[in-house]
């Protein structure tokens, strides 16, 4: 039996960044799904009169969006949110790592797993290219923890052989014989994607990354995500550590890892060189402005990816971040190209709600299946409800426009205001994570 949502309802179905009225709304909209897949979304009597048998579920008190889409998100580091003060490098000796190093214990890892799905899912995000962990045990439990929960995620152990802390480290063989285990047991299965991740260049030597090159040579379908450019001092780092090559992506094409399944967080502080490359490889970038702005990382050069035609996406970073939140993200995005002037983009509630969904589906490989609310996609959706009295309430209820709203949605819509959030038509929150 066929649903219909009836709600105001938002997508981005065409790109904002190529073309003019690419935001879609239906004020008294409808969203009709059954079998997990979207069979019409439109004014609210269209779909019904389309589908005159279905269910109705009304929840005309909330705003219907495309299901999240995290392309950066760190599962082993929610509990070292809010270290102020410090730069990257410095931010991972003192804090990121120990906090890492904990997952050795199983018990540890599992309960971390089950916090880190739920709060993906408390924050309307579907589909997340997680960063993992470097022990093989907390791998799996993020794995048990993310197909129990119904959400789609992509993620894979993290290797590293060098400059973190001893307990972090794996021989080259040993990262690819756990890296396989892996991809045969969780690569493929419902909505579990594997990728291969390197931890940076930093961290890799030459083996370990050769490594990853063969791993993602391994099996069809498999992404590879890692750091790229975020801070000039972690460039200048990698620039010591690989002086025969010509810059810190270099480090990376000489053993295949820059493709179209390749997805690179950061990538701040990068030369047009570089972007050449990155676009002409159809390789994606995963940007991350409040982690940016958090460590002092630097502001993102939007314009200039988008001018060379990369695919981007938005990515909460977690631990360097301020939080699970999309929404937050999205503001914070459009602060940093504010803060930008004329070198940035000037972005639209259109823009934000692309980058934060369709946009982040096309960086993952997965355009076709969500990322809009388009008939035959995947019924991945949000319902977003004001709390009672709060100011984002407030400021609806004075908004003229559908613009106006989804821009009071992304400026003061939290945790807090996700009613609902479902994959493929099943509620994950608040469900069975909830």
């Amino acid at each position: 039996m066929s649903t219909i949502v009836r709600a105001r309802v938002a997508h981005t179905p065409r790109n904002p960044f190529a073309t003019d009225g690419a935001l879609e709304v239906f004020e008294d909209g409808g969203l009709a799904f059954a079998d997990g897949r979207i069979l019409g979304c439109g004014r609210f009597g269209d779909v019904q009169a389309g589908h005159p048998e279905a269910e109705i579920l009304d929840a005309r008190d909330t705003i219907l969006l495309p299901g999240f889409v995290d392309c950066h998100v760190h599962y082993p580091q929610i509990g070292v949110i809010g270290s102020m003060g410090l730069e990257l490098l410095e931010w991972l000796r003192s804090r990121c790592l120990p906090e890492e190093a904990r997952l050795a214990d199983s018990g540890y890892a599992a309960s971390a797993a089950e916090r880190f799905v739920r709060g993906l899912a408390a924050n309307g995000t579907t589909t997340a290219l997680v960063f993992g962990s470097h022990f093989p045990a907390a791998q799996e439990a993020l794995f048990a923890a993310a197909a129990a929960s119904g959400l789609r995620v992509a993620s894979g152990l993290v290797v590293a052989d060098r400059r973190l802390l001893p307990s972090l480290h794996v021989s080259a063989a040993e990262a690819f014989e756990a890296s396989v285990g892996l991809i045969e047991r969780w690569h493929g299965r419902g909505l579990i994607r594997y990728a291969v991740t390197p931890r940076f260049s930093v961290s890799c030597s030459d083996e370990m990354l050769d490594a990853c090159g063969e791993l993602l040579r391994s099996a069809d379908g498999l992404l590879l995500t890692t750091h790229l450019n975020e801070t000039v001092r972690e460039v200048e780092v990698v620039a010591s550590l690989f002086p025969g090559a010509r810059d810190y992506l270099d480090t990376y094409e000489r053993d295949g890892l820059v493709g179209e399944r390749s997805v690179f967080a950061h990538d701040v502080h990068v030369s047009d060189h570089e972007l050449g490359r990155l676009a002409a490889a159809d390789a994606a970038v995963a940007h991350c402005p409040s982690s940016n702005a958090f460590l002092g990382s630097g502001l993102f050069p939007l314009r200039r990816h988008v001018d060379a035609g990369i695919r981007v996406g938005l990515g909460t970073d977690v631990g360097a971040g301020t939080g699970l939140s999309l929404l937050k993200e999205g503001l914070a995005a459009h602060d940093v190209q504010m803060l930008l002037g004329g070198e940035g983009v000037r972005l639209s509630p259109a823009h934000v709600l692309w980058l934060a969904t369709a946009g982040g589906a096309l960086a993952l490989g997965l355009a076709d299946e969500v990322g809009d609310l388009s008939v035959g996609k995947s019924a991945d959706f949000v319902l977003v409800r004001p709390p009672a009295q709060s100011t984002l309430a407030a400021v609806l209820e004075c908004s003229e426009s559908a613009e106006q709203a989804l821009g009071a949605v992304f400026t003061l819509a939290r945790e807090e205001s996700i009613a609902e959030a479902r994959v493929a038509g099943n509620v994950v929150w608040p469900g069975r994570v909830g």
